[in-house]
């Protein structure tokens, strides 16, 4: 018994480990929101997203509806989260957005790439700007009648 808890600890450990892959030691520096925002309405955001507050009459529309992006959530958008969606915008797509006028024939996301044209430091202030716009609302469980026999 003794040694079956070994090989199983040691099979956890081993299934753990940390990879080339891994994001262990990844970290960028901090970001101005200010900034962020600025950089949100040069790069015209809102013409495929909507945001609570923001406004940019210049912004044309390019999809059949705006992503909406900040609002009520039930879990966190974490910053890694953010950077993802921002560097590779088909890492994760939500599924009411998985459909024609959102993505290409492939199911790749129609959100241009920027990773050419932004700057580390302009990623870094978006994400700064973006990630405080998410409100966290703790999910509401539903309470089931007990039932005795």
């Amino acid at each position: 018994m003794k040694v079956i808890l070994i090989l199983l600890t040691a099979l956890a450990l081993i299934a753990c480990s940390e990879g080339p892959e891994s994001p262990r030691g990844f970290s960028l520096p901090e970001g101005n929101v200010e900034a962020g925002k600025a950089v949100f309405i040069s790069y015209q955001c809102l013409s495929c997203h909507t945001l609570q507050g923001v406004a940019d009459s210049n912004a044309e529309q390019h999809l059949p509806k705006k992503v909406p992006l900040g609002g009520d959530v039930t879990k966190i958008k974490t910053y890694g989260e953010l950077v993802s969606s921002i560097i590779n915008p088909s890492h994760k797509i939500a599924p009411g957005f998985k459909r024609e006028g959102y993505i290409d024939d492939d199911g790749q996301s129609l959100m241009r790439n920027y990773n050419d044209v932004m700057t580390v430091n302009e990623l870094v202030d978006l994400v700064a700007f973006l990630q405080p716009q998410y409100n966290l609302k703790p999910f509401n469980r539903t309470n089931y009648p007990k039932y005795f026999p």
